[in-house]
């Protein structure tokens, strides 16, 4: 397959203003998913609360509408959110202007297909094919049309509320939850509220320029810090688009993607609804594979990208899977990552296990990890090379079945990252050491 020009593993994502997050080429990008639909279709577009929005929803309605189709404008809504309703509208793709748990000053475009999930590769090479093509207006009478979904959010808050029992509140529960300043902060606070919660709202003020500021599944000290002033029972963080969830505990313990999927998974078994096995990536912790393969649950690792846990779940005809990060994919009840939801069956598994957040925590650690990133020259020649091979060897036979080395180099960065794993943190500490000492020399 030809390599993608523009199309990473998330859409297309960069700086505001410079090539190509610029409305000129987006106006183009919306002008080329057009005539790839033909032009009797329409397309739900959805943003986060980042400045920068505005300029981009507007010109891609431009291009859409130059090439015959219809925009389905819902304003700022989650990325999951845009999943569920071009499902639900019928609409022949979705469009999502955001960057994710980046700084406002970037921007970034992702497409799903009609039935809510990543669009294939085929399609977005089609895509990048017209592209190069001159872009042509069609006769005034064949043009698209914009429509405003007013009631998105009301839509999608209920669509929520759904994937948690009925017969189940969470009355009683005080809940701590960050918005990130992002797109979930007219819909997370009003879903955990009418489910019952006591919920105090961070992050819930966005201005278009605070998105992910200090806060956020990015940077959960804050959620931490208010959960323990306010005696809370747990904390909920999103991150600026809405399809990342990280937790904290009533102590103000981190839990991260990891823990969340292992708490689900163990949930899930109990009850006979796992259907299969979980994907995670090769920066899960190593603690989740041990204790599934304990409870006879299948685990395969992906990729870092939760583009890739999706395929292995899909490949599998599994559920459940994610990523450290906190994409936590759980496709009984949506099509891609949704931090919303997850946060729902978590609480859920909480109270269907009979114990607290931390008490999971205390009773289930993760391996202590060391992480040391090695600025390199030539990171391919310095992987290949026997001494390297050789040390790595070594450690992993000290290791044996208590814990991993991984060595990868760096996508965005000259960097090799060495990381080992182990049940002791003074030997991951060491081992990492060790290696990364190799590295640079």
């Amino acid at each position: 397959m030809s390599e993608r020009k523009y199309f990473g593993t998330d859409g297309i994502r960069g700086t505001v203003g410079e090539f190509p997050i610029t409305p000129e080429f987006v106006l183009k990008l919306g002008w080329a998913l057009g005539q790839v639909l033909g032009n009797s279709g329409k397309v739900v577009i959805g943003k986060d609360t980042r400045i920068s929005g505005y300029m981009f929803e507007s010109v891609l309605e431009a291009g859409l509408t130059a090439a015959g189709v219809d925009s389905l404008l819902v304003g700022p809504m989650p990325t999951p959110a845009v999943a569920y309703l071009t499902r639900t509208l019928r609409a022949d793709a979705g469009i999502v202007i955001s960057a994710s748990h980046n700084p406002y000053h970037d921007n970034g475009i992702k497409f799903f297909s009609a039935d809510g999930t990543k669009f294939p590769d085929e399609v977005e090479l089609k895509i990048e094919t017209l592209l190069d093509e001159e872009m042509q207006t069609l006769d005034s009478k064949n043009l698209g049309k914009a429509f405003r979904i007013n009631d998105a959010p009301a839509r999608y808050i209920e669509f929520c509320k759904a994937s948690f029992p009925n017969d189940l509140s969470l009355k009683g529960q005080k809940v701590v939850v960050d918005c990130a300043h992002g797109a979930t902060y007219h819909i997370a606070p009003f879903v955990f509220r009418e489910l019952g919660a006591d919920v105090i709202e961070i992050g819930n003020k966005p201005d278009g320029l605070n998105i992910n500021l200090n806060c956020g599944a990015t940077a959960t000290g804050k959620l931490a810090e208010k959960v323990i002033a306010e005696k809370a029972d747990l904390g909920i963080a999103f991150d600026g688009d809405g399809d990342r969830v990280m937790m904290v505990d009533s102590q103000g313990r981190l839990v991260n993607g990891d823990q969340l999927i292992w708490l689900l998974a163990k949930y899930l078994q109990n009850n006979d609804e796992l259907k299969g096995g979980v994907a995670g990536t090769l920066m899960t912790n190593m603690a989740v594979q041990v204790d599934l393969e304990k409870m006879k649950v299948p685990f395969i690792r992906t990729n870092v990208g939760d583009r890739y846990v999706m395929q292995a779940l899909k490949k599998h005809d599994w559920k459940l899977g994610g990523e450290s990060s906190g994409h936590v994919i759980c496709l009984d009840y949506n099509s891609t990552g949704d931090g919303i939801i997850a946060a729902l069956q978590v609480l859920k598994a909480i109270d269907g296990m009979g114990f607290s957040l931390e008490q999971f925590v205390d009773e289930h650690p993760l391996f202590p990890q060391t992480l040391i990133n090695v600025r390199v020259e030539n990171a391919e020649k310095i992987l290949s090379s026997d001494k390297l091979k050789k040390v790595i060897a070594e450690v992993e036979s000290d290791l044996s079945d208590s814990g991993r080395v991984l060595i990868r180099k760096s996508g965005t960065e000259p960097l090799i990252r060495v990381m080992v794993e182990a049940e002791d943190e003074s030997k991951a500490k060491n081992f990492a050491e060790k290696i990364a000492n190799v590295v640079k020399a």
